[in-house]
């Protein structure tokens, strides 16, 4: 999605994953490879020096937060951090004009809210590129750091299969984009009520993912089982409902055996061990649940940098 500048050039922001395409993809993580190879050598990579972020926190963050703040100093520049109270978003005034008011000010934005539609909002708005921290339909970030740590362990995505147990969310939607453009297949298995809304992924077709009732059935074969809480940020009310509803959708050691041998587990963290992933699944050796929580770090870092100052 883009907006642009009075001067006429053009803005990219990043709202939802199908905002890339498949080359910016290829790009991104073979910069992000990059970035993390000089992080991890204490080498210098100051490529934003002097440009600043704003972070406005509508939704409590632990890895958002740390990971763009960390990143956006890593990368030589500054942020600024909002919070509710202090941004309040359509509620201390519209929308649109803090946003004209916020992108006057900084060279980036970071949004975790709420509704899709208030970051797309925010973005029209915007001179500057707009990110998706996370909304209540996508988590595109995430989905980036989960794809770029396959990518470490096992190589190109594309052409492999990649098993979603559990809420027909907004991380959920994001893997479906993701398969769409990146040429991967995902199993979805869901309880019913919690289903996937082809609608809302705003995919063109289903054939990039297929549909299970049975999460089993959705693991055989796979090469990444990934999953979430049962009940995400905005939907604590429905928690003991979604308990009884999900009881079935734990992943467990026998899903990990219906996978291939080699498959590797994920988890966007925070987890409740004995909810929807046993302990010994999300501790034992298939699990790379601390590589990707890490790998928004440096992910974020390449997006930052793309969006701001295109391919290097």
């Amino acid at each position: 999605m883009s907006s642009s500048l009075s001067a006429g050039v053009p803005v990219r922001h990043y709202l939802q994953f199908s905002d890339l395409t498949a080359s910016d993809y290829a790009y991104i993580f073979e910069r992000a490879a990059l970035i993390k190879k000089k992080f991890k050598t204490y080498e210098k990579h100051h490529s934003l020096a002097d440009r600043t972020l704003a972070m406005i926190f509508e939704k409590a963050s632990t890895r958002t937060r740390v990971s763009f703040e960390a990143g956006m100093y890593q990368l030589g520049g500054s942020v600024v951090h909002l919070t509710t109270g202090d941004s309040q978003l359509g509620r201390a005034e519209p929308i649109e004009d803090s946003a004209k008011v916020i992108s006057r000010m900084v060279d980036l934005v970071m949004i975790r809210t709420y509704e899709q539609t208030k970051i797309e909002s925010f973005a029209a708005h915007s001179r500057v590129p707009v990110i998706n921290g996370l909304t209540n339909e996508f988590h595109p970030c995430q989905i980036l750091a989960d794809i770029f740590t396959y990518i470490e362990h096992r190589g190109a995505i594309a052409g492999k299969t990649v098993a979603w147990v559990g809420d027909g969310n907004n991380m959920a939607n994001t893997w479906l984009q993701a398969s769409e453009i990146l040429g991967f297949k995902v199993h979805v298995s869901t309880p019913g009520g919690y289903e996937v809304d082809q609608a809302v992924a705003g995919l063109r077709s289903s054939d990039s993912y297929q549909v299970f009732s049975d999460p089993m059935e959705a693991c055989a074969g796979a090469d990444l089982v990934t999953t979430d809480v049962w009940t995400s940020m905005g939907y604590e009310a429905e928690n003991e409902a979604r308990k009884l509803a999900f009881n079935d959708w734990c992943v467990d050691a026998d899903m990990m055996r219906a996978a291939r041998p080699d498959a590797l587990f994920m988890h966007c963290l925070p987890a409740h061990r004995g909810e929807e992933v046993e302990a010994d699944v999300i501790d034992g050796p298939q699990s790379v649940v601390w590589d990707e929580a890490e790998n928004r770090l440096h992910v974020q870092k390449a997006l930052m940098e793309f969006l701001l100052l295109g391919k290097l």
